[in-house]
């Protein structure tokens, strides 16, 4: 009796110690915290977007920003564009057509196509799905037709566009997707 519970002992010191090692995990682990795309979306070269100068029909459109990261715009040029949010490029351009264009200028930038997330590993068809708004890290395994059978389902990879390491994340139904993230599904081991 006394080495069965001597074993038992041991199995549990076993357990605690796998558990506690498991605790302590070398990669970030990062929360759901939602973010306004609309706002914290960074621009870069090759999108495109649309520019509304209100009452102004010759200065609204769609525009692309360079290889260069730069925006040209009527009357005023040549804007940097790439690095700058939808909202600072709106300020950008408002202030650079009050300076002797026009009096009161009141411009908006629209992304008109976000950059595409990448959902890779474990998934039935990995690969590059277009952006849409509120998208979730289950919806964008859902559009890559869901986990394969030897997916980890609880845990997940995401490395945000801009980021330079993909963090481990905790899998919840309202686990955020931002354009340009790569969203990567690994093998459970048991």
């Amino acid at each position: 009796m006394a080495s069965f519970r001597n074993h038992a002992l041991m199995s549990f010191g076993t357990v605690s110690m796998l558990c506690a090692c498991a605790s302590q995990n070398p990669f970030p682990v990062e929360s759901a915290a939602v973010q306004d795309v609309n706002q914290a979306y960074v621009l870069r070269p090759g999108e495109t977007l649309r520019i509304i100068t209100y009452g102004e029909e010759a200065l609204t459109g769609d525009f692309n920003v360079g290889t260069d990261g730069t925006l040209s715009f009527p009357l005023i040029g040549t804007i940097k564009a790439a690095g700058e949010t939808p909202s600072g490029l709106a300020d950008s351009i408002t202030a650079a057509l009050a300076t002797g264009y026009l009096a009161t200028p009141r411009v908006t930038v629209e992304v008109k196509n976000f950059r595409p997330v990448y959902v890779l590993g474990e998934v039935n068809k990995p690969g590059e799905y277009p952006y849409t708004a509120d998208l979730t890290v289950l919806a964008a395994i859902a559009k890559a037709d869901g986990f394969t059978y030897r997916a980890q389902q609880k845990r997940i990879f995401i490395k945000r566009a801009g980021q330079p390491e993909e963090v481990l994340t905790v899998l919840s139904s309202n686990t955020p997707v931002y354009p340009g993230d790569i969203v990567r599904v690994t093998e459970r081991y048991f």
